[in-house]
């Protein structure tokens, strides 16, 4: 007959590097939050001739922003 046996120290390292990761992913998700309104802030405070020059179009203020959120 066969037996199982679990062993608590890797029961716990499994929970602290799910918390870890878990905790990771949050702060990646705060940081790409971060530089999503800070990119859409930035761009909607320029004037039309501004952008103009960049070659940006208001309405694509939001797409930028979020390209620029994934790449962080």
């Amino acid at each position: 007959m066969a037996t199982a046996t679990i062993d608590q120290r890797t029961t716990f390292n499994t929970e602290t590097n799910g918390l870890t990761a878990i905790t990771a992913r949050l702060k990646a998700a705060f940081a790409r939050n971060r530089v999503y309104r800070q990119t859409q802030r930035e761009l909607s405070l320029l004037t039309e001739r501004d952008l103009a020059d960049l070659g940006i179009a208001r309405s694509a203020i939001r797409q930028i922003a979020r390209d620029a959120a994934r790449a962080a």
